[in-house]
């Protein structure tokens, strides 16, 4: 049975979106929906689906079983909610949106529909990513401690000129935090588990933007693991993800979403293999290269719908990276050194 969906949004990331599912069997790319005409004609054509203009129009196209959501990022839950109350399910761009009160309405929408609700944090796909996973819920690095996480990348200034949204409070929420950093903070709590209490400082350091493209937190973790993210658009000329989990048996790298260093003072702990780091475009470019995690996450999307069951990244998953976020952005507005938020 062919499974019909829907793209909303017309820039990079609803192309990436097509390509992933299209390399799944049994998957039709029927509509696309977008504010821009000319970018939305340009892609119905290159993927054979029915441009649209009008949201109503293209919610009311069938044969469509679900939509995949490729707008700014403060579109989300509005356009997800009018989607499932239409009996579509929704698989979103990260993030779920810019605030947890509109993450739990998107949420709330979609379950009294009954559909099913995705968020795209491919990255929980990704080998080497699902293997760190194991070894912490395995203990095999004992009891976590310390976390590093680094986001260097580097935008350029017509990355924010160009667009009408990237930066804004209105549609993106923030700036390098909420954007290029969600990914990692996603990682965080999946890995690790919920943040409890943060502080933080945010700048604006080289573009001119409104939001923020610098971040520094200090996490705390409800299992007493303490950590430091840092994460910005301003590091010429970008660099590698990289992530840093120190427990009592030993401590793991992961850089290029590759593990690039596990020692280990346990004889039997497992052992990798030394790997040949790819090039991350994500560092400098926001164009998406490697479409296999999304392609992984929407595969399991369609089987979670098949076998009713949660998808690997439901809504309340997706909602706890943006608590986290809104903490940060919440302590970095005190002037204390010592400040301190709850999430929630």
């Amino acid at each position: 049975m062919t499974i019909h969906i829907g793209l909303i949004g017309g820039g990079n990331i609803s192309q990436t979106h097509a390509r992933a599912a299209l390399a799944i069997p049994g998957v039709d790319i029927a509509a696309i929906y977008g504010t821009n005409v000319e970018r939305v004609s340009h892609l119905s054509n290159e993927f054979q689906a029915q441009p649209y203009s009008d949201f109503d129009a293209f919610l009311s196209h069938r044969p469509m079983d679900l939509v995949m959501i490729g707008s700014p990022s403060g579109l989300h839950a509005t356009q997800g909610i009018a989607a499932a109350e239409r009996g579509l399910h929704v698989l979103t761009e990260k993030p779920i949106d810019i605030s947890t009160t509109r993450a739990d309405a998107l949420i709330h929408a979609a379950e009294k529909s009954g559909v099913k609700l995705g968020v795209l944090f491919q990255d929980r796909m990704k080998p080497h990513i699902r293997k760190l996973k194991q070894w912490v819920r395995d203990g095999v690095l004992g009891e976590i401690f310390l976390v590093d996480a680094r986001v260097k990348w580097y935008r350029p200034p017509e990355y924010y000129e160009h667009s009408r949204w990237r930066g804004t409070l209105a549609l993106d929420g923030g700036g390098a935090l909420i954007n290029q950093a969600v990914h990692t903070v996603d990682l965080l709590v999946w890995l690790l588990g919920d943040v409890v209490r943060v502080c933080a400082r945010i700048s604006t350091a080289l573009h001119k933007i409104e939001a923020e493209d610098t971040a520094v937190a200090i996490l705390e973790f409800s299992s007493g693991a303490r950590g430091v993210l840092q994460a910005t658009t301003a590091a010429y000329p970008g660099f590698p993800r990289r992530v840093e989990i120190t427990g009592a048996k030993g401590t793991v790298v992961l850089e290029h979403d590759l593990i690039v260093a596990a020692d280990f003072c346990d004889a039997d702990a497992p052992v990798i293999e030394p790997v040949v780091r790819d090039e991350n475009q994500s560092a400098s470019s926001a164009v998406v290269s490697d479409f296999h995690g999304h392609q992984a996450l929407i595969h399991d999307f369609l089987a979670a719908i098949k076998e009713d069951r949660p998808p690997a990244c439901d809504g309340h998953q997706g909602r706890r990276s943006i608590a986290v976020i809104e903490a940060i952005y919440r302590a970095a507005q005190h002037p204390e050194p010592a400040a301190k938020s709850d999430v929630g």
